[in-house]
């Protein structure tokens, strides 16, 4: 395989910064919108064939390498099984899909079809993330008792405006749209979940989302860990932290910032952490900051799998058990609703 050929289904905000990259590493044949006017404004741009529909897409072009997924939750399962079975690998947005059985058809058509599915974990990149990583793999914090997660951040009635976001259908839930990056990171950092309590409500956001806007839940680990999740979009005005805290054996880190973007307090038995590298700045939406930009890593790791046979950042199975652990949450939420 030489220069990779890319095709792209969803030409909203995301899709316009996967159109971005791929440039840099491939070319961008062709492009696909419900809406034909954004399909073809990133196709004027990039010099590359606009469609209204995916299937007009896959029945005309016929030398694309990946199709990139950049369509609402609820359609990533479809569209993604569409491309398998045209014999096109696929690079799917997070979350992979808004069920566990969604997620397994994927992966069956992917093993089908000897097809490659990416999927999109850009948290996994930064570096106070990738430095707690090996830390855990080379065992240097020892046993890991406990893990804390924080997520508060802001969405107001102007985000899910005249969106898709929101809708139980297309959405999923506060954890698929807005944390499913971070749930990820408790599944690559302790491993699989074995037991799940969650309470969930719905406070600021009454008749304008189907689900949630704030969680607690409490998590044991199949290694023995206990943890929590606290997360909410009602922080007022503007996000206020995501933050990861590991209390372990040999040591206490905590990652912070708005985005998991900062080592904000580090205490391990004879080790020091050197200077960390300087991550990539946050998705900026103009009325909203979403999660560290870290797609140009996601497209050079793609890359290097398709050409070199390199190892995958996130392969199929850890976007199911992300999807795996939000739906024991929410099943394990309708057992203790309150007044919702």
């Amino acid at each position: 395989m030489n220069s990779i050929s890319f095709a792209l289904v969803g030409c909203g905000k995301i899709g316009i910064r996967h159109a971005d990259h791929m440039k840099n590493v491939g070319t961008l044949k062709a492009v696909c919108d419900i809406d034909y006017y954004k399909a073809n404004k990133i196709a004027e741009k990039y010099n590359c064939k606009a469609y209204s529909s995916l299937e007009d897409l896959l029945n005309n072009e016929r030398d694309i390498d990946v199709l990139a997924i950049c369509t609402p939750n609820g359609l990533h399962a479809s569209n993604a099984i569409d491309a398998l079975n045209a014999g096109i690998n696929v690079l799917c947005e997070k979350p992979m899909a808004t069920s566990v059985y969604d997620c397994g058809e994927m992966i069956k058509a992917a093993e089908r079809n000897n097809k490659r599915l990416f999927i999109i974990k850009q948290n996994r990149f930064n570096p106070p993330v990738a430095e707690l990583k090996k830390l855990i793999e080379n065992n240097i914090l020892g046993k890991i008792y406990s893990i804390q997660l924080s997520c508060f951040w802001n969405r107001n009635d102007d985000y899910y405006a005249n969106s898709w976001k929101g809708t139980k259908d297309l959405d999923g839930g506060t954890l698929y749209t807005q944390f499913s990056h971070f749930i990820d990171l408790l599944y690559w950092l302790v491993g699989d979940v074995k037991e799940v309590k969650a309470f969930t409500d719905n406070y600021a956001h009454e008749d304008i989302i189907e689900f949630e806007d704030t969680g607690v839940v409490i998590l044991r680990f199949h290694s023995g860990a206990i943890g929590t999740i606290n997360y909410t979009v009602n922080a007022y005005e503007k996000n206020m932290e995501g933050s990861l805290t590991v209390f372990a054996e040999n040591g206490t880190v905590k990652i912070g910032g708005q985005y998991l973007n900062e080592l904000d307090y580090c205490s391990i038995k004879d080790y020091d952490i050197k200077e960390l590298p300087k991550g990539n700045t946050a998705n900026n939406y103009g009325k909203y900051i979403g999660s560290m930009s870290n797609h140009d890593k996601v497209y050079q790791n793609l890359v290097l799998v398709l050409q070199q046979n390199a190892p995958i950042s996130a392969n199929l199975f850890d976007g199911l058990k992300t999807v795996e652990i939000i739906d024991k949450i929410y099943e394990s939420a309708k057992k203790y609703k309150i007044h919702f």
